[in-house]
C-alpha cells in the first residue's frame, strides 16, 4: 500500500486499514507473525511512532496480539456465543467447528458457603460437588471454570464425567431434562490465578459469567462462575425494542 500523505486520514490509520486489510482477505492469516516495527518503518517510509500507534491500536482491537521478545503476530477470530439458548461449553464449541477440551484442576466435595446455597436453594453448609476446570478451544484456553452441584442430584458424578460434557450426563444418563438459567456478565481485570490457566497478561481484560441453571421443575441444578478471555471470546444478543407507546 502506498500511503497517501495528502489524505486527510492520518498515516497512522492509513496503515492500520491496510494491516487491517490484509487480515481480513486472508493474507495474513490467524499466527502469522507481521513484519517488525523497524520493517513495517522502511516498508511505509515513516517514523517508528507512526508503526506503534497503528499497531497498538489493532492490539486493542483484538487483530494482533504480542508475544514479549519475540514479536507481533494475527490473533485467532473471537470466538461469538449468542445469548440464545441453553447450550453447554462443549456443545459451543462444536458448533463452531472448534474442538474442545478441559484440565481438570480439581474436583471435590465441599460445605456450601452461603452465596452458593442461595443460588443452589440448598441449606447453607450442604455438601456440593466444587469443579475447577481451565476450558480450552482447539487447545488454546479460552476460560476459567468453577462449578458447583448438590452432591443429592449426581450422588455418582465422577472425574471421567466431569472431563466429558455435564449436561450430555445429566440428560442421557439420569434422564432429566434441563428448563432454563440466569446469567449475569461483567468486567474484571485478570487475577494472578487467571494470568497462570488463561495464559493473559497482569491486568489483561476478563469476562466474568456467573450463571445458574435450572431444570424442567425449577428446580436448580448448578451454579456456575465462568472468567472468559476478553479478547477471546464474545457475547452477541438480538434485542427487539417493545412498543412503549401509550395512547394520549
Amino acid at each position: 500500500m502506498v500511503i497517501d500523505k495528502e489524505s486527510p486520514l492520518p498515516i497512522y490509520y492509513q496503515i492500520q486499514e491496510s494491516l487491517k486489510e490484509k487480515i481480513k482477505s486472508g493474507e495474513l492469516r490467524p499466527g502469522d507473525k507481521i513484519p517488525s516495527e523497524h520493517e513495517l518503518c522502511e516498508q511505509f517510509n515513516v517514523s517508528r511512532m507512526t508503526i506503534r500507534q497503528a499497531i497498538n491500536n489493532l492490539v486493542k482491537e483484538s487483530y494482533l496480539y504480542r508475544k514479549r521478545g519475540i514479536g507481533t503476530f494475527v490473533q485467532q477470530p473471537k470466538v461469538e456465543q449468542r445469548l440464545q439458548g441453553l447450550t453447554s461449553f462443549t456443545e459451543d464449541m462444536e458448533a463452531r467447528g472448534l474442538t474442545p477440551t478441559s484440565i481438570l484442576i480439581s474436583f471435590e466435595v465441599v460445605e456450601s458457603k452461603k452465596s452458593v446455597a442461595d443460588a443452589l436453594a440448598i441449606e447453607e453448609g450442604t455438601p456440593v460437588y466444587r469443579i475447577h476446570r481451565s476450558r480450552l478451544a482447539n487447545g488454546e484456553p479460552i476460560a476459567l471454570e468453577w462449578a458447583y452441584i448438590p452432591v443429592t442430584l449426581m450422588p455418582h458424578l465422577t472425574e471421567s464425567v466431569v472431563h466429558r460434557s455435564l449436561y450430555n450426563y445429566v440428560e442421557k444418563e439420569l434422564g432429566l431434562t434441563l428448563g432454563r438459567a440466569t446469567q449475569t456478565i461483567e468486567a474484571a481485570l485478570a487475577t494472578e490465578v487467571e494470568e497462570k490457566w488463561l495464559e493473559v497478561e497482569s491486568g489483561d481484560p476478563v469476562l466474568i459469567v456467573e450463571q445458574c441453571s435450572y431444570l424442567t421443575e425449577n428446580q436448580p441444578l448448578e451454579l456456575v462462575k465462568c472468567v472468559y478471555r476478553a479478547d477471546r471470546y464474545k457475547f452477541i444478543t438480538n434485542i427487539e425494542r417493545t412498543d412503549n407507546t401509550s395512547p394520549m
